[in-house]
């Protein structure tokens, strides 16, 4: 297993009376790629600014490769590379002219500015337009422009918020090759999204956060075994049965091994697995008892599922 990069302890943040970030933990190994998710208010962007020392906490700490960081610890913050959700990109100017003025930030210069534009600019597909003007792109070329200008200075870790917001498929496909060819080459990211299917995709661990704490702590597998139902079968009956029938097969279906939970309505049947594989038994048994379908469907327990399952549906602001 990696090293620990970025151990994140306690932290704690309040506006007013408002407690924001509750003693929020967690960690983030080298190569590793986090996936920080949570309700609009939860607390997440309040714990970004404080790992990049961008805000204040009232407590707890944050210690990147064994050093602490803090607001103005110029050393640590370069080990960071932020991509924020809001496009920091000056319109009019080239998009090598944007780079070359966020890598002297960075306190690049001469051949290695260079260097480090062309490789960033090659790295989120935007070479050939290296001399265009970020006004004439599209938002999903913005947004790669943007993820180019935290590349310059080769952090380790890698932090984005909401990346692929406003941007067309093309686009976050070409972000999401960008991020797992970085993945690849050792960096470690931290990747916040709404988008669950996003995080799916690319996390191999998930922090969920809500009302400023953290409800898990997890690898993708370990959240999954929180929910009975690993799995779905949906099976379309080509009759829909009497009520009386109805309950009938419900109750059949909940005596058999591996399924979890049953729900019938009219010629519909959801019913939950353990396992994807235990489909075939449980469509054996409905054939046995002279249940033709019309049409049946698998699909597994997806990260949505278990979101909501942790953080509620209740709509929030």
């Amino acid at each position: 297993m990696a090293s620990v990069l970025l151990s994140v302890n306690k932290l704690g943040k309040s506006y007013g009376g408002r407690l924001a970030v509750d003693g929020v933990s967690f960690q983030v190994r080298h190569g590793q790629t986090v996936g920080l998710i949570g309700p609009n208010g939860a607390g997440k962007s309040s714990t970004v600014s404080m790992i990049c020392g961008l805000l204040r906490s009232d407590s707890g700490s944050v210690e990147l490769d064994g050093v602490a960081m803090a607001q103005g610890s110029t050393g640590a913050k370069l080990k960071i590379g932020l991509v924020p959700q809001d496009l920091a990109l000056y319109e009019d100017l080239p998009a090598l002219e944007n780079l070359k003025l966020f890598g002297a930030l960075y306190g690049l210069k001469g051949a290695l500015l260079k260097e480090r534009c062309a490789q960033a600019l090659d790295m989120v597909r935007l070479a050939d337009r290296a001399a265009d003007k970020p006004a004439a792109f599209s938002g999903g070329m913005k947004r790669r422009l943007n993820i180019a200008a935290a590349l310059l200075h080769q952090p380790k870790l890698l932090i984005l918020d909401e990346p692929t917001v406003g941007v067309d498929p093309q686009s976050r496909n070409a972000i999401f090759d960008t991020l797992e060819a970085l993945k690849a080459k050792g960096m470690a990211l931290i990747y916040t999204s709404h988008y669950m299917e996003e995080v799916e995709r690319l996390a191999d661990h998930i922090v969920v956060i809500d009302h400023g704490k953290v409800l898990a702590d997890e690898s993708p597998a370990e959240l999954y075994r929180r929910l009975p139902a690993q799995a779905a079968l949906r099976a379309e009956l080509a009759q829909p049965p009497s009520p009386g029938r109805l309950a009938d097969l419900a109750a059949g279906l909940q005596g058999l091994a591996g399924v979890s939970s049953v729900k019938a309505d009219g010629a519909v049947l959801e019913i939950g697995l353990g396992a994807t594989a235990q489909a075939a038994s449980v469509l054996a048994w409905l054939d046995a008892q002279g249940c033709a379908l019309q049409h049946f469907a698998t699909a597994r327990t997806n990260l949505e599922d278990i979101f909501l399952t942790l953080t509620g549906r209740s709509l929030r602001d």
